[in-house]
C-alpha cells in the first residue's frame, strides 16, 4: 500500500522597498526575517550538513552539476518553533512549511505562513527609516519576465521507479491549474504579447521549457528530478514538485495538494493506468493555462484527444475507484474524502460556469474582478491598472489586497492559524524539532530537515537524527519531552 503521503509548501514571496529609494531585494530580505526573529528572541540557524540540491533522481549527470542550484550558506535561514524554515533564497523571502500529515493540515500551515510574513512586515517598519516600509507580495511573477515559485513536497516510496512517476503525474502536473491557477494578466512567454494573451490561468505556466530536469530557475521542467529525500535515502524519495502556482484561496490549495498527493498514491499502487500520457506537454502546459474557454483539445501520445477538464474526469474516476477500492490511508481517510468530494463540485462547476467558482479558485476570482473592473471603465486587457490589480490582488497587506477584501471560502480558522504560527504539527517529526526549540532553543546551534544539533556544554556537540517522517510526533515523544528538564537529560534519555 501507498505510504502516507507527508507533505509541505515552500513559498517564495515578491518583496519590494517602498518609501527608501534604491533597493536591493536581498538585504531587503534579510531585514525582513531577521527583524521577526529578533523580536521572538531565537537565532537557531539551518545545518547544512545534508544538503544537495544537485543529486538527480535518474542517477548522476556530470552535465546536470553545471545546473544544480547553489547552496547559499551566506544568507540568513532561521528555523521557527512551528518547525518551519524561514530565509532568504536567492533575492527573496521564503518560507517552507513543517511536515504536515494531510493537505488540509498543509492548507494551515501555509495560511500560518502568510500571517509570518505579515507580522515580518510590522517589525521590519519599527527598523526602517520614517516613510519606508517593505511590501511582501504571494505571487510567482514580476511581470517582467522574471519567476519566482511555490514548490511542493511528498514522500514517496523510494522503490517506485522514477520513470513511472515522470509518465504518469505529469497529466495531472499540466491539467491541474484548471484548479490550482493563480491568474495572471498578460503573458511572459518569448514571442507572445498581452494582445495574444490578455489573460492566463497561470502565474508560472510561461516559464516552463523541459519534461523533466534538475534546473528549478532556468530551463525549469514539469517534473523536478531533485533527489533530496532529507530522510531515510534507502526507503524514501522526496518528490520536489516546482510546477505549482502560490495560492491564496484555500480551497485552491487543498485541491492542489489533495489531489497531487492522490494521484501519487495511484502511481505509488501502480494501479494509474499509462493511457493519459500527453503528446506535447510543455505546449499543452501554456495551451491549457490560455484557453479560458477550457475547451481546446490536448494530444495525447496514442493520438486521441482530450481537454484537460476530461484528463481531470478520468485522474478523478481513477482516484474515485481506488478510494473504494484501497481506502485513502495514505492521505488520510476525512481530508482524502473531502478532496475527492470537491474535486468532483469544481469540475462540474467548471464545465457549466467557472465563475460559481469565484469565491473558491484563485484564477477565478481575479478573472471576474478584472474584467467587472474593465468592464466598468472601457479598459483594454493590455491597461497597466489591471496590470497593478493583478499585483495588488497579492499584497499580503491586509489593509491593500484585494483578495482579502473577496468573500473566498476559509477552511481553516484564525485562532488555528495564528497557533501555527509557533506550534508545530503534532503527527510528524516537526513535532520534535519544533518542541525543542520551544523549550531548549539555547541548546541547539542548528536544525534542519533531518537532524537537530545540541550544545549542552560539553564536546563535542550532539547530534540527533530524524531520519523517520513519522517518527518523533506528539504520540512518540510528546511524554519524554515534558518529564525532561534539561536539553542534556533529553539526550541522555535518547541515548539510553
Amino acid at each position: 500500500m501507498a505510504i502516507t503521503k507527508v507533505c509541505g509548501i515552500e513559498t517564495e514571496y515578491g518583496i519590494v522597498v517602498r518609501g527608501a529609494g534604491e533597493s536591493n531585494p536581498v538585504a531587503a530580505s534579510s531585514v525582513l526575517i531577521n527583524s521577526y526573529v529578533a523580536e521572538r528572541n531565537r537565532r537557531v540557524g539551518w545545518d547544512f550538513e545534508d544538503e544537495s540540491p544537485g543529486r538527480d533522481a535518474r542517477g548522476y549527470n556530470p552535465v546536470d552539476e553545471v545546473y544544480a542550484p547553489e547552496v547559499e550558506t551566506h544568507l540568513v535561514n532561521a528555523v521557527l518553533t512551528n518547525g518551519a524554515r524561514y530565509y532568504v533564497d536567492h533575492a527573496h523571502p521564503e518560507l517552507s512549511t513543517p511536515e504536515c500529515i494531510d493537505a488540509l493540515q498543509a492548507v494551515l500551515y501555509d495560511r500560518a505562513a502568510e500571517r509570518i510574513l505579515q507580522r515580518s512586515m510590522e517589525a521590519a517598519r519599527a527598523v526602517l527609516p520614517a516613510g519606508a516600509e517593505l511590501v511582501v507580495y504571494k505571487n510567482n511573477s514580476d511581470g517582467k519576465g522574471n519567476s519566482y515559485g511555490c514548490h511542493e513536497n511528498y514522500l514517496m516510496d523510494r522503490a517506485v521507479p522514477f520513470a513511472r512517476i515522470v509518465q504518469q503525474i505529469t497529466p495531472h502536473f499540466v491539467t491541474r491549474q484548471l484548479v490550482c491557477g493563480a491568474g495572471k494578466v498578460g503573458c511572459e512567454a518569448p514571442g507572445l504579447s498581452s494582445a495574444d494573451v490578455p489573460f492566463q490561468l497561470s502565474q508560472r505556466a510561461d516559464f516552463f521549457e523541459e519534461e523533466v530536469g534538475l534546473e528549478t530557475t532556468l530551463k525549469r521542467p514539469i517534473v523536478n528530478t531533485r533527489d533530496e529525500p532529507h530522510c531515510d535515502a534507502q526507503k524514501y524519495r522526496r518528490l520536489h514538485v516546482i510546477v505549482g502556482d502560490a495560492n491564496l484561496s484555500e480551497v485552491a490549495t487543498l485541491l492542489k495538494v489533495g489531489t497531487t498527493a492522490l494521484v501519487l498514491s495511484m502511481i505509488e499502487d501502480d494501479v494509474l493506468p499509462g493511457d493519459l500520457a500527453l503528446a506535447r506537454p510543455v505546449q499543452a502546459i501554456r495551451r491549457v493555462s490560455y484557453d479560458l474557454t477550457l475547451a481546446r483539445p490536448l494530444e495525447l501520445a496514442d493520438g486521441r484527444h482530450l481537454t484537460a477538464i476530461d484528463l481531470q474526469w478520468q485522474l478523478l474516476e481513477h482516484a474515485s475507484k481506488y478510494a473504494r477500492d484501497r481506502g485513502l490511508e495514505s492521505v488520510g481517510a476525512e481530508v482524502g474524502a473531502d478532496v475527492l468530494r470537491r474535486w468532483e463540485a469544481v469540475l462540474a462547476a467548471l464545465e457549466a460556469d467557472p465563475m460559481q467558482l469565484a469565491d473558491q479558485l484563485d484564477w477565478v476570482a481575479k478573472y471576474q474582478l478584472l474584467r467587472a473592473y474593465a468592464d466598468r471603465h472601457g479598459l483594454a486587457w493590455g491597461d497597466a491598472r489591471l496590470a497593478a490589480m493583478d499585483l495588488q490582488y497579492h499584497d499580503l497587506r491586509p489593509t491593500r489586497s484585494l483578495f482579502a477584501r473577496l468573500p473566498m471560502q476559509r477552511l481553516v480558522a484564525e485562532e488555528a492559524a495564528e497557533a501555527a504560527m509557533t506550534e508545530p504539527p503534532r503527527e510528524t517529526r516537526a513535532y520534535f524539532r519544533g518542541a525543542c526549540l520551544q523549550k531548549w532553543g539555547a541548546d541547539i546551534v542548528a536544525a534542519n530537515w533531518d537532524s537537530l544539533v545540541f550544545d549542552v556544554g560539553a564536546e563535542p556537540l550532539r547530534r540527533v537524527p530524524m531520519m523517520e517522517p513519522l517518527r518523533g510526533t506528539a504520540a512518540h515523544v510528546g511524554t519524554l519531552i515534558a518529564e525532561c528538564d534539561t536539553a542534556a537529560e533529553l539526550l541522555d534519555r535518547l541515548a539510553s
